[in-house]
C-alpha cells in the first residue's frame, strides 16, 4: 500500500516496484500566461509562473523567483 498519496506501487512478476511520481498539479492555461516567440517558441510570462506557484529552475525568461541558471541560485 501506498504511504503518500504521490507514491504508486506496481507488481511485476513477484516483485513489487513503489513509483513516486514528484509532478505538481496541472496548472490551466489562459490568456496572458504565455506568448509565442518570434522562433515559434511556447514562452511563459511572469502571471504563469506565479500562478504555478513554484520556480522549476530552468532559468526561464520571465521567472519571478530570481533563479539564475548561470550561478544555480535563487536570489530572495
Amino acid at each position: 500500500m501506498a504511504i503518500h498519496e504521490y507514491e504508486h506501487e506496481y507488481k511485476i512478476g513477484n516483485w513489487y516496484f513503489c513509483i513516486m511520481t514528484f509532478f505538481k498539479k496541472k496548472v490551466e492555461l489562459e490568456e496572458g500566461d504565455f506568448y509565442i516567440t518570434p522562433e515559434g517558441y511556447k514562452c511563459f510570462t511572469e502571471q504563469y509562473h506565479l500562478k504555478r506557484g513554484y520556480c522549476c529552475e530552468s532559468g526561464c525568461r520571465h521567472c519571478p523567483y530570481g533563479f539564475d541558471k548561470k550561478t544555480n541560485s535563487q536570489k530572495k
